[in-house]
């Protein structure tokens, strides 16, 4: 049995670090056991800008712990306006890592978001040509289509028209849920990629009915059933490079998760490499483990790997049940393995 194991150092390919105190509370979280992470850009106002870009990295910057090295991957967020030029200058300046398009109220903060896709091939065919990647919260947001479906219609209406028109676009589908996406990203060509959170590799939706309704389960993309699940839990393990490591963390204060109208969204990266390594061991795909959180999402956006190495070892930690007034994935739980 193996009780230490070391790998490169891994990166979060899709986190929210939210601004202001929010920002100063959480940051160092993801520092902690990340090099690089992609921020996502749906702030309020949102990221639209290189302008803003810049100046939002600068306030990440201010808020990590003294003397960390984590690098944030600046995101543009696309909407129905969104100007082609001011998009691929600041992919070339590197103020952006990619574009990420929210479908209109798809999600927290997603007001701005874009009504529709195909109606900016202007947009999406600079940045095919400049190869920036295009980042897709996979859902449609039609009220008659029920919540559990929605990213499986999504592949359907959206998705495939897409990749079909733009062939060469790169595309990351993001926290993926279902086997339908799956299967989609498995066998699309190698410019369509996905990110797994551990949420989606831990839970099913029972667990936002488990004794009572349980707010802290609450994230968009919902929790699936179970046979999507394990669906999302093979594609993880599978060695494939096209799924990699994104935890989706989604912090709210737990207040506001716990509303009579509460917030979308998971906060697990205090303990992110920990959740998804049971993952790997319960399924007998240790020696997996590092391509999925070190490699494989680098490689897809075309980034050097990390130097230097993280150790997990076997021992255990108990996740409190709350953290600079959140409630983190897993909370009052004991995982297995510890971060060194």
């Amino acid at each position: 049995m193996t009780d230490r194991l070391t790998i490169r150092r891994p990166d979060d390919w899709h986190v929210h670090l939210r601004d202001g105190e929010m920002l100063a509370a959480v940051a160092g979280y993801t520092a902690r056991q990340f090099a690089r992470a992609i921020v996502m850009p749906n702030l309020s106002p949102p990221v639209t800008s290189i302008a803003a870009a810049v100046a939002y990295r600068e306030r990440i910057l201010a808020a990590l712990p003294a003397g960390s090295d984590f690098i944030p991957l600046m995101t543009c967020y696309l909407t129905d306006h969104a100007d082609a030029d001011e998009i691929v200058r600041g992919y070339r300046e590197g103020s952006f890592a990619a574009v990420k398009l929210y479908p209109a109220h798809a999600t927290t903060n997603s007001a701005h978001g874009v009504t529709d896709i195909f109606a900016l091939r202007g947009v999406l065919e600079a940045m095919q040509a400049a190869g920036m990647p295009l980042l897709i919260h996979g859902e449609i947001t039609d009220r008659d289509v029920d919540i559990f479906d929605r990213e499986a219609v999504f592949i359907d209406r959206i998705l495939a028209p897409l990749a079909r028109d733009f062939p060469a676009l790169k595309i990351v589908l993001e926290h993926i849920t279902t086997a339908d996406a799956a299967e989609f990203v498995r066998d699309a060509g190698s410019n369509i990629a996905a990110t797994i959170t551990p949420q989606h590799l831990h839970l099913n939706r029972n667990a936002l009915f488990d004794g009572g309704l349980r707010p802290h389960a609450y994230c968009l993309p919902v929790i699936k059933r179970e046979r999507h699940r394990l669906a999302v839990r093979a594609a993880a393990v599978s060695g494939s490079p096209k799924f990699f490591l994104g935890t989706d963390s989604a912090p709210h204060a737990a207040e506001r998760k716990e509303m009579d109208c509460g917030c979308a969204g998971i906060f697990n990266a205090p303990f992110a490499l920990e959740g998804y390594l049971a993952v790997f061991e319960e399924e007998g795909a240790l020696d997996k483990f590092e391509g999925f959180a070190s490699e494989y999402g680098a490689r897809f956006y075309g980034l050097p790997l990390n130097e230097g190495t993280v150790t997990l070892e076997r021992g255990g930690v108990r996740v409190p049940e709350r953290l600079a007034g959140l409630v983190p994935f897993h909370a009052g739980e004991r995982l297995a393995w510890r971060t060194v």
